[in-house]
């Protein structure tokens, strides 16, 4: 009996000390989450956050819904509030003065960008997106020669496009007014002009490859934006052995890799440095100008991740806008029938649209602007790190805090807009003629600026006109356009239905 008496107190003196030492435990990792992310003096104002987490369940962990969450803080506590995304300080910098000091009048504190797990498990610190420092300077510098020696600003590329548009414009006439999806025709369009400059050739619209490559783009682009990604993101060293949206997104992004490293095999096969034909040629080339490739970021792996950047940066946005742009005309037929006027005015039905006709129809390119202001591409700009210790509108942001920067609240703000939450193409119309704003900065600004907005701007006219001066488009009948987007790192429309009906 007595053995039985110390046994259990035995247990129970086990089961004291166990509890005992969990709760130290607990004390001393909440004290060092406490010291660790304790706000120094001065620090932006933002919503108080839980132990661990930060503020990361106060917000809808779908990233694509993130610039919704973060409006009504901006209301509550100004234009430069501080939020924690776990472990993650992060600064969302709101209202044009700021957002002007910070990316220009302050840029060189404000030009890295932050080191995020996923990206880093993919592409490390190459490409241009999120590679900062030596690597970020080479390929910026050398992508832009590139587009531009590669017709950037000239008829040649001028003419690509126009090829493209005629090639999209009979795709889509073979539908014949049925209703049909456009997401993967316009897709393909845009992304074969990206593609003639990094791989030298466009591809057809019944290319099973192809479409391949472009739906797992398209993929990436959603799981990137999902809740184990974004959990993934602040707890690598967890989330990194658990299955889920995660891995698969790995696994699509080792695909897009592998069939960059193909294109540069096959390239190589009959390469000539003194004549480069695209951007792979050209890259080829200025490897062999660096033997220590410990001295350059220029390398094979810097060449897969700059092509994916590019085709990247040169599909999504251009793609989604255009995408936007047809919702939006057919939701607002008045406007449609403004820009088939223009269009039958200034450049008739004989003949191609070019970008000399730009100047004549303020019209049309108000619309184009309209839809990139209410289309929201990017709502929360690419984020960037603060090098370091700072002060913003006499807030201290400390060196390693991530800055977003609020377009979503830029794009709308009544200050600036007349009708902000209206589709109103005369936001851009000052006297029958086409003024942009300078609260408009869907491209952001700065050295950071997307490099290729010039492309992009060129491609949105012809295409857009192009498609406009054949088509009326139309809801199929019982079908009610919705204006909702989706899940994903850009904002695109949910998939929707259309009827291309020929213009006589």
């Amino acid at each position: 009996m007595l053995a039985i008496a110390t046994c259990l107190v035995a247990n129970i003196c086990s089961a004291i000390h166990l509890w005992t030492l969990l709760l130290t435990l607990l004390t001393l990792l909440l004290l060092a989450d406490y010291l660790k992310n304790r706000r120094p003096k001065n620090y932006p104002p933002g919503p108080r956050r839980l132990p661990f987490v930060g503020n990361l369940f106060q917000f809808d962990l779908d990233v694509s819904r993130l610039h919704l969450g973060i409006q009504p803080f901006v209301k509550k506590y100004g234009n430069v509030i501080s939020v924690n995304f776990g472990y993650i300080s992060s600064v969302i910098i709101s209202g044009l003065p700021l957002i002007k000091e910070a990316i220009t009048g302050m840029e060189q504190n404000f030009l890295k960008r932050p080191s995020l797990a996923a990206r880093q498990h993919v592409f490390k610190n190459n490409g241009i997106v999120f590679s900062s420092g030596q690597t970020w300077k080479e390929q910026r510098k050398f992508a832009l020669t590139i587009l531009k020696n590669f017709g950037l600003g000239k008829k040649s590329l001028e003419q690509c496009i126009q090829e493209e548009a005629y090639h999209l414009v009979k795709a889509i006439g073979e539908e014949k007014g049925q209703p049909f999806d456009p997401h993967f025709r316009i897709n393909n369009a845009v992304g074969n002009i990206i593609c003639s400059i990094i791989f030298g050739e466009r591809f057809e619209y019944d290319d099973n490859q192809f479409q391949e490559l472009l739906k797992l783009a398209d993929e990436i682009i959603c799981s990137e934006a999902s809740m184990m990604s974004v959990l993934y993101n602040v707890f690598p060293s967890i989330f990194k052995y658990l299955p889920g949206p995660q891995q698969k997104l790995f696994s699509n992004w080792e695909k897009l890799k592998l069939f960059v490293s193909r294109m540069m095999d096959s390239h190589r096969e009959d390469w000539n440095p003194s004549a480069p034909r695209d951007f792979i040629d050209a890259f080829l080339t200025e490897m062999t100008k660096y033997p220590d490739k410990t001295t350059t970021s220029f390398n094979e792996e810097n060449l897969i991740c700059t092509a994916l950047d590019l085709f990247f940066a040169g599909t999504e946005t251009t793609s989604n806008t255009l995408r936007w742009a047809l919702l939006y005309i057919t939701v607002n037929p008045e406007v449609q029938e403004k820009v088939h006027s223009e269009i039958d005015r200034v450049i008739g039905h004989g003949r191609h649209p070019t970008l000399d006709d730009q100047d004549s129809m303020p019209y049309t390119n108000a619309v184009i602007h309209e839809v990139l202001r209410m289309g929201n591409i990017i709502p929360l700009n690419v984020p960037r790190e603060v090098t370091a210790d700072s002060t913003l509108a006499g807030f201290y942001l400390p060196k390693g805090t991530m800055v977003l920067i609020n377009l979503t609240d830029l794009h709308r703000d009544p200050k600036e807009w007349d009708t902000p939450n209206v589709f109103n193409p005369e936001h851009f119309l000052e006297n029958g003629q086409f003024k942009k704003k300078e609260s408009f900065l869907p491209f952001s600004m700065g050295k950071r600026a997307c490099p290729g907005e010039q492309l992009a701007s060129c491609e949105l006219f012809i295409f857009f006109t192009a498609l406009m001066q054949k088509f009326t488009f139309k809801s199929p009948i019982n079908e009610k356009p919705s204006l909702k987007f989706r899940m994903g790192l850009t904002l695109a429309p949910v998939s929707y239905r259309i009827c291309a009906v020929p213009r006589l």
